[in-house]
């Protein structure tokens, strides 16, 4: 029997108060889901409840908050298939991603369980100079408090990971708001955890309203918000923060370049992943690709012959590769930032049509810097392709972006590797892969519109904890 009503977490209990949130789904319209959007007094409940939570958070032993984290792991493995399942009915997710998703937050999980045990202290000398003689300083990490973490429609459970993992295995609390669109999958962690043993107040989750959240934002009680979403909403909430801390993981527009000297028919396999996985619903989808003009034309005939290759439709079905965007709104803008391209000039190489809240996979060429395809984040299954003449141009395209999130290149030349980590701005550069790829451990994070902050258990406890040396006078 499927379950279709979920409460949510405040202060170890779940609960439904408030107004009935129905969750549906991104074929159809038909619901599949129904939670409930907490009034304020309960909002408030979960801030007093992560408050007074963190006196006997922080002082939880390594041990227990790293065994935490590893039933929480076995828990998310347990209940793999409902979690994909779910993906696919409130994220619109095909289930082959699903399963890629899930299976990324039981490492997020376990590898915060190993980070936590981990995390370096100091001890050093301070006699530099004749006033210190005698004396040492011990450095220690030691948890922030209370934590917002907000978090989006895409990945909604792994990127849910990536915030509360780090923050509790280090002692911190959380409250938790899910995107509206999505929120069922951050309620069954929600359960997984509460099962798991986290403490009472520890871990809040709640589908509250986006007005609510903002609220949230301003509130000094918490030391730490942790955002990803847009780039408008989130540097909109670090402007109305104050003194705590902020991390933003935002928009990006991608770039890709391929040169002469790579494997082409593997670049165009990858570019195809890429840029179309979850309908290119990801901040480092691939969007714009520049490719060395010598073989612009075997590349653009091997994209567009693997991106017609795709599976569209159900996401429930095995084969599907792409399925329906997170709504019909998005759809639509998708196909009116392609039409305005083409009124300006570009040419359509395949796809460019939209089926209800499907929008087909879609590769274009002829396109300008200055149109939304290129210069903003689309967000979508579409890419541009375009060519270039010398690598310093490559460069340069790829950094004509308000955007730098990651990038990509494809080359057999360890000279031009380097040359573009020195030279291209973004915060990471994957050598011979598209910038969607992505480990989980590993630091991520962008600069410019793209963000602050780095994600990856050992980068997110650097932002969530706070130094403190203890001086020891031995004379």
């Amino acid at each position: 029997m499927v379950r279709n009503e979920w409460a949510y977490l405040v202060n170890g209990e779940f609960r439904k108060d408030g107004e009935p949130l129905e969750v549906r789904s991104c074929i159809d319209n038909s619901v599949v889901a129904t939670t409930f959007r907490p009034p304020d007094s309960v909002v408030e409940q979960s801030v007093e409840a992560a408050i007074n939570a963190f006196q006997s958070t922080q002082r939880i032993p390594t041990f227990e908050r790293a065994e935490v984290l590893r039933k929480m792991a076995a828990g998310v493995e347990e209940r793999r298939e409902e979690l994909v399942r779910m993906l696919a009915l409130e994220a619109g997710k095909p289930v082959k991603a699903g399963r890629v998703e899930v299976d990324r937050c039981v490492f997020n999980l376990r590898i915060a369980s190993e980070e936590i045990q981990r995390i370096e202290h100091e001890l050093f000398p301070l006699d530099l100079v004749p006033a210190a003689k005698q004396r040492w300083g011990a450095v220690r990490r030691f948890p922030i408090g209370a934590v917002l973490a907000i978090t989006p429609f895409n990945f909604p459970l792994n990127l849910v990971a990536h915030k509360i993992a780090p923050a509790l295995g280090v002692g911190n609390t959380v409250v938790q708001k899910p995107a509206s669109q999505t929120p069922v999958c951050s309620l069954l962690l929600a359960e997984i955890a509460h099962q798991s043993g986290v403490r009472a107040g520890a871990l809040n989750v709640l589908p509250c309203l986006s007005s609510q959240a903002e609220k949230l934002a301003c509130d000094e009680r918490f030391q730490l918000l942790t955002f990803t979403g847009s780039s408008e909403v989130g540097w909109r909430l670090k402007s109305k923060a104050g003194r705590k801390r902020v991390t933003l993981e935002l928009g990006g527009n991608a770039g890709v370049i391929v040169h002469s000297d790579c494997d082409v028919a593997d670049s165009a396999r990858r570019c195809t992943i890429g840029g179309f996985t979850h309908s290119g619903q990801s901040c480092i989808a691939v969007q714009r690709i520049f490719v060395h003009r010598p073989v612009l034309e075997p590349f653009t005939a091997a994209l567009v012959d693997r991106v017609q290759s795709l599976g569209i439709g159900d996401p429930l079905d095995e084969e599907t590769d792409v399925g329906p965007m997170i709504s019909i709104s998005e759809a639509e803008r998708v196909e009116l930032w392609v039409q305005e391209a083409v009124q300006g000039g570009a040419r359509i190489l395949t796809g460019g049509k939209r089926e209800g809240p499907i929008y087909y996979p879609t590769v274009l060429t002829n396109t300008r810097p200055d149109m939304r395809v290129n210069c903003n984040e689309i967000f979508g299954p579409v890419v541009t392709v375009e060519g270039y003449d010398s690598f310093s141009d490559a460069l340069a395209a790829v950094n004509d972006s308000s955007y730098g999130l990651q990038a990509g290149l494809f080359t057999s030349d360890n000279r031009r590797i380097f040359q573009a980590f020195e030279r291209l701005e973004v915060g990471g550069v994957v050598a011979n892969d598209v910038p969607t790829f992505r480990v989980d451990h590993m630091p991520y994070g962008g600069v410019k519109e793209s963000g602050t902050g780095r994600e990856g258990a050992r980068y997110a406890i650097e932002e969530m904890t706070e130094r403190k040396i203890l001086v020891l006078n031995l004379e």
